[in-house]
């Protein structure tokens, strides 16, 4: 089986193709978006990427045709050679990865699902969205500042600067923006809620209590396939919810969690826990605010509440892996 490594780029992509026994057999450069096409003239080969934002376009692509795929992740082409001694050019870093393929089996990380890619791009642009109100209201507020006006709570903010007169007119734009801004947040915050409950194992993930649309769009989204992970303790520490370690020979030290993994996954999380202590007043979240409730006497509030993350992961896991919907337990 032959060894295609491919040097992604916007436009142009390196390529080069190696025999079982690391001869080259081919190098070129071709346009990225006819990858494709090149792949289809190809015999039954290895076909190895770098995580970029097309690494798993073509990957699919070449899928397809039947090769077989290693995406491999950014951070460790630098342990492979590719940038050695202050060396980096397209064809050297497809060389590098060919040839390195001929040797070991590279691994690769999991190519997600279309429905995945999708999911996490439509809650990418709500962030987005959000952020981009968040900016501008924190910019007029600090306007306010500057005027020596008193800053409004952020509930009533917009009314308030509603009432004013005599805006100047760079003021009155960054209003009309934070409008509309608030306007596509919420058609965003509908389309979520609509995939959700279209989807069945959503419509599960959100039996649980404090868990909401967006929690389950992005769990689902993240994870992936749920086979992937052996254990709740798997997700909890792919999501950055673990405790990391330093310990050495007799010396045992726990730090704080890991936060790797998805960030905006580990921050709905832990927001959907804060919900479900201080608002949710339904029977089934009684059992977890109990179990929050005694960490926070020994831990504190802060630790209870991340505790109760890492809780409803594990949850949300095994409703996944069982096709389950929550019941909380009695007692």
């Amino acid at each position: 089986m032959d060894h295609c490594a491919i040097d992604l780029g916007g436009r142009k992509s390196q390529v080069c193709v190696r025999s079982p026994e690391g001869t080259i057999r081919l190098e070129t450069r071709c346009d990225t978006l006819s990858l494709p096409d090149f792949l289809r003239e190809l015999p039954h080969s290895r076909v190895i990427l770098e995580t970029t934002a097309e690494a798993f376009r073509i990957a699919d692509a070449a899928r397809a045709i039947g090769h077989e795929v290693r995406v491999v992740p950014a951070t460790l082409v630098r342990t492979l050679g590719v940038g050695a001694r202050k060396t980096k050019t397209d064809r050297r870093d497809a060389q590098v990865l060919s040839e390195v393929s001929c040797r070991i089996d590279l691994p690769s990380v999991h190519i997600p699902s279309a429905r995945s890619r999708e999911w996490k791009a439509l809650c990418g642009m709500h962030d987005v969205l959000s952020g981009s109100r968040t900016k501008l209201t924190n910019n007029l507020r600090g306007w306010l500042r500057g005027q020596g006006i008193r800053r409004p709570t952020r509930r009533h903010f917009m009314a308030y600067m509603s009432e004013l007169e005599s805006l100047p007119i760079y003021v009155a734009s960054q209003l009309r923006m934070i409008e509309a801004l608030i306007a596509e947040i919420r058609e965003s915050d509908k389309r979520i809620a609509q995939l959700a409950s279209a989807d069945e194992l959503c419509v599960r993930l959100m039996s649980t209590p404090g868990i909401g649309p967006s929690t389950a769009v992005r769990f689902v989204a993240a994870l992936d396939d749920i086979t992937r992970f052996e254990s709740a303790h798997r997700v909890e520490a792919y999501l950055g919810l673990a405790p990391g370690e330093s310990s050495s020979s007799e010396r045992q030290q726990r730090l704080g969690i890991t936060k790797a993994g998805p960030t905006t996954v580990r921050w709905v999380l832990v927001q959907a826990a804060w919900s479900l202590r201080f608002r949710c007043r339904s029977a089934a979240a009684r059992p977890l605010q109990l179990w929050a409730l005694e960490i926070e006497k020994r831990r504190g509030r802060r630790i209870a509440t991340i505790a109760l993350a890492r809780k409803l992961a594990g949850i949300l896991y095994a409703l996944w892996r069982d096709g389950t919907s929550y019941e909380a337990k009695p007692g």
